[in-house]
């Protein structure tokens, strides 16, 4: 077999074998964030029965609004007002990058 072809046989197969070796401590790394993982896909489960079961929430809401109107008329003045803070940074970021 030619020398040269060889070599490259050889260096392609330790190639292989760190990038197992790699792949292998990666993985075993990654594990260390599966909690996190987990808790951002109960997350998205969670929105996806919101998106899916609309009714319930906005039901909820109501009956919050029934019960204590008050209560429910101040959050919805602060959410108002964040709502539009948040708007204000946006443009004025928005401005700024420009």
């Amino acid at each position: 077999m030619n020398p040269e072809l060889l070599g490259l046989a050889l260096k392609k197969q330790r190639l292989r074998l760190k990038s197992a070796a790699l792949r292998a401590d990666f993985a075993e790394q990654a594990g260390a964030l599966a909690p996190a993982f987990s808790a951002v896909d109960r997350v998205q489960a969670g929105i996806s029965w919101l998106r899916r079961h609309p009714v319930l929430p906005v039901a909820a809401l109501v009956a919050l609004l029934v019960v204590r109107p008050r209560t429910m008329l101040r959050l919805a003045g602060r959410g108002w007002l964040v709502w539009r803070g948040v708007q204000r940074l946006r443009s004025a970021l928005k401005v700024g990058l420009v």
